[in-house]
């Protein structure tokens, strides 16, 4: 043994729903002499392999009952995990009552947060996937990980074995980065018991407690700025639809803003009508956005809307990115960042791996189709002391509630333009405007103190796109002069919440150049 801190393994106890490499595992153990104990549907998998099984019954005495609920809380079990070998009493306790040492304990937990996940899991069902043996065998072996090693996850296996093969046992080092890993599953285990049960008992959407237990996913080359240190933290089984549910597919690391921007990239291009939709993000903010019926037009329609803001940015695309998609953006003078797209045929991988300049760079990211299991329950924004949370605001608006209040009627042409606009400007950081016409977006002014500064540079933006185009504004417009500056660009409609005192100071104003605006009357304002 040449790690002096090293612990001989002669015994393991394995009790796993997850089974995921456990066989491997269970054989290679069984190589190096450790005598293998085991539950119930572990041992059953594990002896059909052909190894040789203690059943953990005839080990403690004590049959396993009450359909499982009762198999390991026994003295026999942890008296094993728990003992202090470098105690001559706990040495004599194991003696006296014919205990044997544990110094391995393969343990993962029933899959509860799958099963509660399941739209029609049943409360007895989420009740008998409350895992009791495990979790106690778990914080025992981590608590004594001075002389017992407690693996909980199969990502872990291989380290295990490499040390048992090389030392005959596991060394400290690797004990305690066990046990800290292992204290973290039960807390985020328990976290998610106590959420489902506080689910169970509130109607509204924000918790009584918020729990945040994420491990932490990979380190990031650096934050926002090169001085500033970065992590992505995600749950264990991300979604699809999601970033870390993400198959990357080619290029080199995320780094934290291109993660920002590509998160901004699927929730906004979600809200944009089909069949095919693609937004271009820079700074986490639209500077292109388009339907069309195809993934190319929308795409060639999104970057022609400010083709200087879209060079470095990444887009994100509703449908899976084809070979005719690929080939414009194989267009020299585009500089893409990174691409997020339910998939990626391999004719547009090949393309966009291998003829643009930017071609090793680039990061293509498979995230799956998106599902309501993907959608964001809660949004969280950190303040010094606490924490703020909120509803992301993403319900569809019930057009059955917007009012056309001036004199002029929008035409059909207008009124498709206007609710693209209004699903343009949700996603752009206030005070919000945003110019569309014919399902693309021309001009953005985005984060601006004043609103009139927002129209102006939106205006400025789309040039002489501008003329025909239909407005949208995040909130109310709270002087008329804005409306006056769009009418003189040349802007035909304007879609906006209202709720100003002024209204009808804006109405009239709308009357006198002619255009028609409609009131929607919510709100969607990005601070």
């Amino acid at each position: 043994m040449n790690d002096p801190s090293a612990i001989r393994i002669q015994r393991a106890l394995l009790s796993v729903s997850d089974k995921r490499g456990l066989l491997e595992f269970a054989q290679g153990l069984a190589a190096a002499g450790v005598a293998l104990l085991s539950t119930g549907g572990t041992r059953r998998h594990l002896e059909e392999a052909g190894l040789k099984v203690e059943d953990i019954g005839s080990y403690t005495g004590f049959p396993e009952m009450m359909d499982g609920r009762l198999k390991t809380l026994h003295p026999k079990v942890h008296g094993g995990i728990l003992c202090r070998r470098d105690r001559p009493d706990d040495m004599a306790a194991l003696a006296e009552h014919g205990i044997t040492p544990l110094p391995l304990i393969v343990v993962n937990l029933y899959p509860f947060e799958a099963t509660v996940a399941r739209p029609d899991v049943t409360f007895d069902e989420a009740i008998e996937n409350i895992d009791i043996g495990g979790p106690t065998m778990i914080r025992a072996a981590a608590k004594n990980h001075a002389f017992t090693t407690v693996c909980t996850d199969p990502a872990q296996y291989e380290a295990v074995l490499a040390e048992i093969r090389q030392h005959g046992g596991t060394t400290l080092e690797l004990r305690k980065r066990l046990a800290a890993e292992a204290f973290a599953l039960t807390a985020r285990y328990d976290s998610a018991i106590a959420d489902y049960w506080e689910r169970l008992e509130e109607s509204g959407p924000l918790p009584r407690t918020l729990r945040m237990s994420l491990p932490r996913r990979e380190l990031l080359r650096y934050g926002e700025n090169p001085h500033q240190q970065a992590a992505l933290y995600a749950k264990p089984s991300a979604p699809a639809g999601t970033l870390p549910g993400a198959r990357q597919l080619h290029g080199k690391e995320l780094s934290y803003n291109n993660l920002l921007d590509l998160d901004a990239a699927l929730a906004f291009v979600r809200l944009l009508p089909g069949p095919a939709a693609t937004v271009v993000i820079k700074h986490n903010n639209p500077c292109g956005a388009a339907s069309a019926a195809t993934l190319r037009e929308a795409t060639e329609n999104a970057l022609a809307g400010d083709p200087q803001s879209a060079f470095g940015s990444v887009l994100g695309m509703s449908r899976p990115v084809d070979a005719a998609t690929a080939e414009l953006l194989c267009t020299p003078g585009l500089f893409i960042e990174a691409i997020a797209a339910p998939d990626f045929e391999p004719e547009a991988v090949e393309l966009l791996t291998t003829r643009p300049k930017w071609k090793d760079n680039v990061r293509l990211l498979a995230v799956g189709e998106w599902t309501a299991a993907g959608r964001q329950q809660i949004e969280t924004r950190h303040i010094a002391g606490g924490m703020l949370v909120q509803e992301p605001d993403s319900v569809t608006d019930d057009e059955g509630l917007w009012r056309v209040v001036t004199e002029m009627q929008p035409s059909n042409v207008q009124r498709a333009d206007l609710r693209f606009a209004w699903s343009v400007v949700r996603g752009v950081k206030s005070n919000a405007i945003v110019l569309a016409r014919g399902q693309t977006l021309w001009g953005a002014g985005a984060g601006q103190m004043s609103r009139v500064d927002s129209v102006e540079i939106a205006i400025r933006k789309a040039g002489q796109r501008a003329d025909g185009a239909a407005l949208a504004s995040d909130a109310f417009f709270p002087f008329a002069d804005s409306i006056h500056q769009a009418a003189a660009s040349g802007v035909k409609s304007i879609i906006q919440p209202g709720g100003s005192r002024r209204d009808e100071e804006v109405i009239a104003a709308c009357n006198q150049h002619g255009l028609s605006m409609i009131f929607t009357e919510r709100r969607h304002f990005k601070h």
